[in-house]
């Protein structure tokens, strides 16, 4: 089908105005293409990571050791997607790695960045396993929240550490029929 941009056209989730640089915590979740479960399997209500699922966890974890300012609270890998809260900071960590870069105003990315370089670095890391180079394995956007309170980062936190308990009614789960 040719692209019409009177027909085709996204509109965007996230909150009009808001600076998604700024300093802030924020729940993500990021799925997988068409929701295929890649990442492992969930065994006796905890989430077994395969290859797949390890590529992605040391991803994420990447993202706090190549930007000073992001910190990882919670999160988990499910076998279609993640479930984070990216704590974006305005100081950097004390003792960065010599090989991590310096950020300021200019170079600081926003959420969607951060997202973009997860989702980037971990589908070249997959495809290079898979031997599937330019396949996709992310759906084209993700979900996000803006934690405005201790309230909302605690029910957040229960809801991650409780993802795997919970997969077999997971609106996510490709298989469930309530979706």
């Amino acid at each position: 089908m040719k692209y019409d941009p009177d027909n085709h056209h996204r509109r965007s989730i996230r909150l009009k105005g808001y600076d998604y640089t700024s300093a802030g915590m924020y729940f993500i979740t990021i799925c997988t293409y068409q929701r295929e479960c890649l990442f492992g399997e969930i065994v006796d209500g905890e989430m077994q990571l395969n290859e797949l699922g390890q590529v992605v966890a040391g991803v994420y974890l990447w993202l706090a050791t190549q930007y000073s300012y992001v910190h990882l609270n919670a999160w988990i890998v499910m076998p279609n997607h993640l479930h984070g809260i990216l704590v974006l900071t305005d100081d950097p960590r004390r003792g960065v790695s010599r090989n991590a870069p310096t950020e300021d105003a200019t170079t600081r990315k926003s959420l969607g960045r951060l997202v973009g370089a997860f989702k980037t670095v971990s589908t070249k890391r997959i495809n290079l396993i898979r031997d599937t180079s330019g396949s996709v394995v992310w759906q084209r956007n993700y979900y996000e929240h803006i934690i405005r309170n201790e309230k909302s980062l605690h029910d957040i936190r229960r809801y991650v550490h409780h993802n795997p308990i919970s997969w077999q009614q997971d609106q996510l789960r490709p298989d469930n029929p309530s979706r």
